[in-house]
């Protein structure tokens, strides 16, 4: 699988959407299920099985990974809605279908004879030309919903202009008048939305993992580097490996790779355990989340310091893994100034942001 990511890396870059062969790839094991439920042919894996998938894909193609998660959160967002089997019969009549979707009301419904005329435009929805589902928050008849609606009943408009995770695809969704049968929507006491503490941790290692496996794919790179003939530039040294300041270094990048995944291994046994999530536990998982992005941040850094300005080389995967990396880890999941706000908030039991 990984080795199929890497060779359709580039391309997924460069047309900013997944290729076939990459979305192909990542159905095969089960990706595109992780959020469909049981009864609709879901995979049911837990938290810690979940993030060691993403980040393997990860490992391979960022961007596949990043939509592999969205569609995951998207699938999920239908669970905090009473919808009826009908509808969801019909929206996971195939279970590794991928949807996309956004929570923020960025759209205004009116309630008629026939359903809901809904209008409005949804920035950044990840995998939205390969969807074929999205979820929708607005505000129907002056009340916050989730509507759920075909992805060919909407335009995209591509404004995804990014330095990194361009192949994510996460342009802005525009609905113009769209009809949406009632059942596809609900409100008030039908809907359970935010959803529960377990949900809301899950989505945030949604986000780190492919942060954490893309920057293992950085360190292939450059411990392919290792063992190739390149050697440190203006020394006597033959390899790379000969240097003990090259040798520390990459000892370094290791480290912060791998500290990185055991925070978020741990943060997944945490959801799995059977034991009460507080809220001070949750704000201090967020931020360790933040931290472990930091580290993977730090790790990029000490390669690209290795492996020098060929690094930066438009060619390089480095390159792909750096920008990713920079871009998904300032994701709001992952913000570092929030976290410690919001953790200092729960140890004082005073509001938080």
């Amino acid at each position: 699988m990984i080795n199929i990511l890497r060779e359709n890396a580039a391309a997924t870059e460069e047309r900013m959407r997944p290729t076939a062969a990459g979305l192909a790839v990542v159905r095969s094991v089960g990706a595109f299920r992780l959020g469909t439920p049981l009864a609709y042919g879901g995979s049911g894996k837990d938290a810690t099985s979940v993030v060691r998938l993403l980040a393997d894909i990860a490992r391979g193609c960022p961007s596949t990974a990043w939509v592999a998660s969205t569609c995951m959160t998207s699938k999920q967002m239908l669970a905090f809605g009473d919808f009826d089997d009908g509808t969801l019969g019909e929206v996971f009549a195939d279970p590794d279908a991928i949807f996309c979707a956004a929570g923020v009301p960025a759209g205004r419904g009116t309630t008629g004879p026939d359903g809901v005329r809904l209008t409005g435009r949804w920035d950044y929805l990840s995998g939205c030309e390969d969807a074929r589902w999205t979820c929708l928050g607005a505000m129907v008849d002056d009340a916050f919903a989730i509507t759920v609606l075909p992805m060919a009943e909407l335009t995209i408009d591509r404004t995804w202009q990014v330095a990194g995770m361009r192949g994510t695809g996460s342009h802005t969704v525009v609905a113009d008048n769209v009809l949406i049968p009632s059942a596809r929507v609900v409100s008030g006491p039908r809907l359970h939305y935010p959803p529960d503490t377990r949900t809301l941790q899950l989505w945030g290692l949604g986000v780190l993992a492919p942060v954490v496996g893309a920057t293992f794919g950085a360190l292939d790179v450059v411990r392919a580097m290792f063992a190739s003939d390149r050697k440190p530039f203006f020394t006597s040294y033959t390899r790379m490996g000969d240097s003990p300041g090259a040798r520390h270094w990459l000892a370094e990048a290791a480290m912060l790779t791998q500290r990185a995944e055991r925070t978020m291994l741990a943060l997944a046994a945490a959801i799995d355990a059977d034991s009460t999530i507080t809220d001070e536990l949750s704000s201090r998982m967020a931020q360790d989340r933040a931290d472990a992005g930091a580290d993977c941040r730090a790790a990029l850094e000490r390669m690209l310091d290795l492996h020098g300005a060929s690094g930066f080389r438009t060619s390089n995967a480095l390159r792909r893994f750096w920008l990713d990396v920079s871009v998904a880890s300032r994701h709001p999941q992952l913000n570092p100034y929030l976290a410690v706000e919001a953790y200092g908030h729960a140890l004082t039991g005073s509001v938080g942001p």
